[in-house]
């Protein structure tokens, strides 16, 4: 498989050595510095990029008839934008906030675990912290908002903020520490117990390999996807 890189930092280099690994060739590395040349020759384009840059990214692939595995959080706004251009050129995209099984994993209970609690809204309060690097630009984390959608769409929650939480609001507390690949937790507090749930990434390696699995599942598919088609979690 030919793989285009779309952001060539410290996440597109470890996307690439796995890639490698995997038999798979490199046919463009595209950061700030340089232009999409070489992405005609590709077979599917993984955008690990910045949030300015991810829409370009995104509607470039698809407008050039390559499917695109995106795991740049921080765009969302234009999430819906992207899913009707790829309708539009009846393309492929699979959109990721966290590319990790172990997260993907961690998304299902998070929703499981938020179905049994909704009975006990009177009781708990729900919270999440997020924690990572210092060179994050998004805050908070896209895993994170994943994570607190997954308790509104079973809750009577109907948001999340990084402010002082309403009753009806999800306060999500992003922290940047150096050297932390990504640690997320949910919150479950009363005025007797405290409930946790979390997920603790040791390095970029999982997110890496998830992104080239999402990239070799998608290359000869149309639609919109998401990790849960690739791992068949739906």
């Amino acid at each position: 498989m030919k793989i285009a890189l779309l952001g060539y930092g410290k996440m597109g280099k470890v996307i690439e050595r796995i890639a490698l690994e995997r038999g798979h060739e490199i046919v463009l590395r595209k950061d700030a510095s340089n232009t999409y040349n070489g992405l005609e020759n590709a077979d599917v384009a993984i955008d690990f990029s910045v949030p300015t840059a991810a829409v370009d990214n995104i509607s470039t692939c698809l407008s050039a008839n390559v499917p695109v595995v995106s795991g740049t959080t921080g765009w969302l706004d234009r999430y819906d934008e992207m899913v009707r251009l790829c309708e539009a050129k009846n393309g492929t995209f699979l959109y990721g906030s966290n590319f990790s099984l172990g997260v993907n994993l961690f998304f299902e209970l998070n929703e499981y675990l938020a179905k049994m609690m909704a009975r006990f809204a009177d009781v708990y309060k729900v919270s999440m912290e997020e924690i990572h690097h210092t060179q994050k630009l998004d805050s908070p984390s896209g895993t994170a908002i994943s994570l607190a959608k997954g308790i509104i769409q079973h809750s009577d929650y109907e948001s999340w903020t990084e402010d002082q939480a309403e009753n009806n609001q999800i306060h999500i507390e992003a922290k940047r520490i150096e050297n932390i690949p990504g640690t997320h937790s949910v919150f479950y507090s009363s005025d007797v117990d405290f409930i946790e749930i979390k997920h603790v990434a040791h390095n970029r390696e999982g997110f890496a390999l998830g992104a080239v699995l999402a990239a070799e599942w998608i290359q000869d598919k149309k639609g919109v996807f998401s990790m849960k088609d690739v791992l068949d979690l739906k």
